[in-house]
């Protein structure tokens, strides 16, 4: 088989109009693109999300060498929004009524051999067509183009059409093959690495009728084989062990005329009635919704930045699952999560609203496309195979059960709703439990919940818009968002017969109109749209040992706080403990305690003591310096007029035992605690991991903005397309920390073999931002330079451009 991809040399009109399709319309008077592409890049937030929904055409020739002739050659897009019809010199091809899913079509019957030939594609992302997710509205924006790969395999008429295969722990390997039928007669030999499994026949015996679901013509051949190895090494996200399948189909002599590689790991998943088991393990599940989209470009990004969101998922937020809301992504998403180990709960478009019947039949026809198209990812374990959140329609969800199961009779099945004893049809009931907001339990018990106790139970949604929050928010918000993330996950571990649970979400994200903050963006996420991490993002980055983490709640700023009272503070942390100083004075070591968060693996530590035993000093009793210290630790954090009853009675007893006055208390609040009207204090944090200084942070009054500039890799690769290197800023004190109130612009530069996504001039937003860079087909380097508003240079990045061939 070879494999041509078709991503360069596009021309793009935004509007479609008749005859564009033939073949001597002018196509060349449109904007030159390269695949992914979006029909509109838009603002970061305040636009209209009319400026993305058109009908447009795209334009591409490409070169049909007749060496191909006699043979099949299939046309692939993998993803296009929302609807789209492609044309061939001129003629219909096919069409396609899924943003989310691919159209594969064999065009042998429509190309012109040993010439140039014309693709044609109408693109329509109006949001006003008849298929999902539309209908009404939808919290999230769905943009288009066509925004993944686009490419043409040629194989021979013996060909291997499909594979689908899947591994158990115990090393049983189940394999469903397809083939066309011009293979009946040759040999089909199956190996895995070095391991001849076995050869198999493919007879005309093996022929079957068409499948309900898949997109052959004239019949194929079906085989179902089993195989089976000793100890294999299983797949989980702690070690995500891979092995490559390999399927020769030969004829009588032995020549090779198809091959088709196919990864896949050895691992058992199953949702039981008390829990997630994966390998026979009881395995409790801890994820976030992710949504595929970026600032400006939407949709469209190539392999890289879709690859960056799983190794942010995993290694920076230490994560173990995702759930693809609310539709299949990009294969190169799944890919990257097979290889670095994330569990995957994938499903059907749509968000509330189902339709009348020909709306359904196209949601069926996509919960069979994304059976198909994605069963080979070892890191999927569930399909959902309901609207997200839609009411209950026994008739049309038993068909798309039925099609999920009859193509993959494997995985189990789940479908999220929101409402409470909803008729389960499927394997797992998924539920968005949305019940904490603040003061309450962290979500709902399973059998208060399910309709069906005896199936497995997973939480797929929780926070979001019960406490949107912005990386800008005043401290306290930004603080209680995180807490109340710990509190959901703390009462998930609790609740041993829930499988796990899928925040929401992983990061802001633009949405319509009827949703958000008014701006067209969603602050629902840990992170920003950038992919900056908001407070929140602590709470599970600490839950992981990989990568040390430390991070304090507070700036120690009073005045960020009504009545300068700073209220609560809390050590984010990985670390085994945490010393706390005041200047170069030893406060105290902080460990974790699981009285607030008793499930919960490296809870947040809540700082309760800013003095130490700096009180020794006045020469108290043990018994007097204990509650004086305890008293002012509680105005520090509260005020004086906030004293619960306990430090009022130590206070009554410090004035009549110990013949403490008012001005003795001030004076002691003064010069321990030292906030309003005194001179400001610096802190310092050590984090302490088996002994050893692992992580340290400074906290003091800022003298100096700097910016600081982080980028997932150096080095653009264009290899299937264009390449882009994700970009994130801070506006950082001399101690690196953020400064979440720089709102300021900054002015990005480019110079080189690369250019900008994004506008020149932006914004910090909290101290947080980003920008792209994407290669333009040139190899050489490229040099990004940001300025503030005044024009001082502030830092610099470089990067180096590669072309494969």
């Amino acid at each position: 088989m070879e494999r041509l991809y078709l991503n360069n040399d596009w021309y793009f009109n935004d509007t479609f109009a008749e005859g564009m399709e033939k073949t001597d319309y002018n196509f060349e008077e449109g904007e030159k693109v390269r695949i992914p592409h979006t029909t509109a890049e838009t603002p970061l937030h305040y636009f209209d999300e009319s400026i993305y929904q058109k009908i447009a055409a795209y334009h591409k020739t490409f070169n049909v060498p007749a060496s191909w002739m006699g043979k099949d050659v299939f046309l692939t897009f993998e993803g296009v929004g929302h609807s789209f019809v492609v044309y061939i010199n001129g003629k219909i091809a096919g069409e396609h009524f899924c943003g989310y899913t691919a159209l594969t079509m064999n065009v042998k019957e429509l190309l012109d051999y040993g010439h140039n030939n014309l693709i044609m594609v109408k693109v329509n992302s109006r949001e006003d067509q008849n298929i999902p997710p539309f209908g009404f509205v939808i919290d999230y924006m769905t943009y288009g183009g066509i925004y993944r790969d686009v490419y043409v395999e040629v194989k021979e008429p013996a060909h291997i059409e499909d594979a689908y295969v899947s591994g158990d722990k115990d090393g049983n390997i189940r394999l469903e093959i397809s083939a066309s039928k011009e293979a009946a007669g040759r040999k089909l030999v199956v190996s895995l690495g070095e391991l001849e499994l076995g050869t198999e026949l493919l007879a005309n015996s093996d022929e079957s009728s068409k499948a309900e679901g898949e997109n052959d013509k004239g019949g194929i051949l079906r085989k179902l084989l089993n195989y089976a190895v000793s100890g294999p090494l299983l797949w989980s996200p702690e070690v995500p062990n891979l092995y490559t399948l390999k399927l020769s189909l030969q004829d009588e002599f032995g020549v090779v005329e198809d091959e088709k590689e196919i990864r896949f790991g050895f691992r058992t998943a199953e949702f039981k009635e008390d829990g997630f088991y994966l390998n026979g393990e009881k395995y409790k599940i801890r994820g976030l919704n992710r949504h595929q989209s970026y600032p400006y470009v939407g949709y469209a990004m190539p392999k890289n930045p879709q690859r960056n969101d799983v190794y942010i998922l995993k290694k920076e937020l230490g994560l173990n699952a995702v759930r693809t809301s609310h539709y299949p992504q990009s294969h190169h998403f799944l890919e990257a999560c097979d290889e670095i180990g994330l569990l995957v709960f994938t499903e059907i478009p749509g968000w509330q609203h189902i339709g009348d019947e020909s709306w359904k039949l196209k949601a069926i026809k996509n919960t069979e496309d994304m059976v198909l198209q994605y069963r080979n990812h070892t890191s999927i374990i569930l399909w959902g195979v309901r609207i997200n959140e839609s009411v209950d329609d026994d008739d049309f969800y038993k068909r798309t059960n039925e099609a999920a199961h009859r193509l993959d009779p494997v995985r189990q099945t789940g479908g999220v709703r929101c409402y409470k004893k909803s008729n389960l049809l499927e394997d797992v009931y998924t539920y968005n439990d949305f019940v904490h907001c603040g003061d309450n339990q962290g979500v709902d018990k399973k059998s208060d919940v399910t309709s069906n106790p005896a199936k497995g139970y997973l939480v797929t949604e929780y926070m979001g818009h019960m406490f949107p929050t912005k990386a800008f928010d005043w401290e306290e918000k930004r603080l209680e968002d995180a807490i109340r993330h710990a509190r959901v996950l703390n009462d998930v571990e609790k609740n041993t017969d829930i499988a796990g649970s899928f925040g929401w979400c992983m990061f802001d994200y633009n949405t319509h109109k009827d949703f958000g903050s008014g701006d067209r963006i969603c602050y629902h996420g840990v992170l920003d749209m950038f992919r900056n991490p908001k407070m929140a993002a602590y709470v599970y980055a600490e839950m992981q040992d990989a990568v040390p983490v430390l991070w304090i709640s507070s700036t120690m700023d009073i005045g960020e706080h009504p009545g300068c009272n700073r209220n609560e503070t809390y050590i984010f942390t990985n670390a085994d403990s945490v010393k706390m100083y005041k200047g170069d004075t030893l406060i105290k070591e902080y460990v974790h305690d699981s009285k607030q968060f008793p499930n919960l693996k490296n809870p947040p530590i809540k700082i309760d003591d800013y003095i130490g035993d700096a009180l020794k000093a006045e020469k108290m009793t043990p018994a007097q310096e204990r509650d004086t210290k305890a008293i002012l630790n509680e105005v520090a954090k509260f005020g004086l007029y906030q004293m619960t009853t306990g430090s009022k009675l130590k206070a009554a007893k410090l004035m009549a035992f110990h013949h403490m006055k008012m001005t003795d208390a001030v004076e002691l609040y003064n010069k321990y605690i030292g906030d309003w009207g005194g001179e400001s204090v610096t802190y310092r944090f050590e984090a302490i991991k088996d002994g050893k200084i692992v992580k340290e942070l400074k906290i003091a009054p800022m003298k100096k903005v700097s910016f600081e500039m982080e980028c997932d890799r150096n080095v653009l690769k264009e290899i299937e397309s264009y390449d882009v290197a994700c970009v994130r800023i801070r506006a950082v004190d001399e101690n690196n920390n953020t400064l979440c109130y720089y709102n300021d612009p900054v002015v990005l530069e480019i110079e080189g073999a690369a250019e900008l996504i994004g506008p020149k001039i932006t914004a910090l937003s909290g101290g947080m931002g980003g920008t792209y860079v994407k290669s333009v087909g040139k190899a050489g380097k490229a040099t990004l330079t940001v300025k503030d508003a005044y024009g001082n240079e502030m830092a610099e990045l470089e990067f180096k451009i590669q072309l494969e061939p």
